[in-house]
């Protein structure tokens, strides 16, 4: 680690609440989830442009599978980048995971249509989501690593709240852009090339989030560190710790599947449901706001009662809730209908994440925490979220039901309940008022 690059200060953390660190992560995190968002919104237009065939059906889920293969590379990025972050350091890896993240970005963002360059077209979005995927393994984890060992234990689910906090600002921009583009652009316009607006506004402000990462100072848990793990090391705590790994993913399967139906397939969604696109978008600005202003009240209530309780009672609730809320909103579909459940889970996503980031960087591996947080959200991620578009995509249109959708979101909840119930109340006790070493 070069000597010029500063460090952070353990002790300042509880006079001074960390604004600009925050900032300087959350940034570059939101710049990922804002491209994610974009590429679920416009899914249909993406798969008309790269995957054309004469069934629109088959065409949305070429382009919902080509999302989920983004998600397939995390747990590669999550080994390869997240044990290169905790050799060369947090700040040197968010800043390569971004790097890397930029360039998938380009790829999607400026590809040619397949009418243009033919088969290429498709190839080079796959690669690029591959990669997009690759970097997203372990700039999640950087973060939340990066925050957790910035703060005070007794307010590390506050400062690592922040990490899903940063999405949410990406959320309500891509649901700004998408009604802008609604009043801006007829239909035809948005279909031929008006898509590609909101990605190309998340290219033009890549420089930003480079010089803000470009200052980044280390943090001081990391440069007390007299060696380092070798690669060979980490890997070896990932197979000694698989207890521990499988709890956190299962743990993060529940959130990872709620963003990706509250956020991401929502568009898709309310277009099944025939309720038009502006109240889609209008409804998702007020998803993000309420989960942002939600996420550090119940942060701040995780960081003071028993963490593996509150993640109880967070998943029975939404395991209960979930498929009458959507078999009543199926029934006859309306915009409040759709905007109560939008709401509603929002907030469950809020509550459980809050507590949910702090519990998992507090459990895994001392010797390996990026690579182990990263790895256990990113296999998570892969085998359920990534594909949570399609799998809903797949399963309203199947059974003919949208209430379907209820039913994808109360089994990933029981998902979450067990992970919490197998949890050790001591060890999660211990954990939440530890120094991370």
């Amino acid at each position: 680690m070069s000597e010029a690059v500063s460090t952070i200060p353990l002790a300042a953390a509880p006079r001074k609440f960390a604004i600009k660190p925050i900032v300087q992560v959350g940034a570059g995190n939101a710049l990922e989830i804002y491209d994610f968002m974009i590429y679920g919104y416009y899914a249909r237009y993406i798969g008309q442009a790269y995957f054309p065939t004469s069934d629109e059906h088959v065409s949305l889920m070429l382009a919902l599978m080509t999302f989920a293969i983004g998600f397939l590379a995390r747990p590669i990025g999550a080994i390869v980048l997240g044990s290169y972050t905790d050799r060369h350091g947090r700040r040197n890896g968010l800043v390569l995971s971004l790097s890397l993240m930029s360039i998938g970005i380009l790829a999607v963002t400026c590809t040619p249509s397949y009418a243009s360059i033919g088969l290429a077209a498709p190839l080079i979005v796959m690669l690029g989501r591959l990669l997009q995927g690759f970097s997203a393994g372990a700039e999640l984890g950087g973060v939340v690593v990066y925050l957790a060992e910035i703060a005070p234990p007794n307010k590390r689910a506050f400062y690592t709240c922040w990490q899903v906090g940063s999405q949410q600002f990406a959320v309500m921009a891509a649901s700004i852009v998408g009604i802008v583009m609604l009043q801006s652009l007829t239909p035809a316009e948005i279909q031929g090339w008006g898509w590609r607006v909101p990605l190309l506004i998340g290219c033009a402000v890549m420089p930003v989030m480079f010089w803000l990462r470009a200052s980044l100072a280390e943090t001081s848990v990391f440069a007390r560190k007299k060696t380092t793990p070798r690669f060979g090391e980490i890997l070896k705590s990932l197979v000694t710790g698989w207890r521990t790994i499988l709890l956190c993913m299962s743990t993060v399967t529940f959130a990872t599947v709620t963003s990706q139906t509250i956020q991401t397939y929502a568009p898709t969604y309310i277009a099944s449901l025939n309720l038009g696109a502006l109240a889609g978008f209008v409804t998702l600005f007020f998803v993000g706001l309420t989960t942002l202003v939600c996420l550090p009240v119940c942060a701040m209530v995780a960081d003071r009662v028993n963490r593996r309780t509150m993640l109880i009672v967070v998943t029975l609730t939404a395991a209960i809730t979930a498929y009458p809320l959507l078999a009543w909103l199926a029934a006859s579909p309306s915009v409040f209908k759709f905007a109560v459940f939008e709401l509603w889970f929002s907030f469950m996503y809020a509550a459980y994440s809050s507590v949910q980031v702090a519990t998992m960087v507090e459990l895994v591996p001392a010797a390996a925490r990026t690579s182990g947080y990263s790895f256990a959200q990113a296999v998570a991620a892969a085998l359920f979220g990534g594909f949570t578009p399609a799998i809903l995509a797949w399963l309203t249109h199947t059974f003919d039901n949208n209430a379907m959708v209820g039913a994808w979101l109360a089994f990933n909840a029981l998902i979450g309940l067990a992970a919490a119930l197998a949890m050790d109340k001591r060890t999660v006790a211990d954990a939440q008022v530890a120094p991370l070493h």
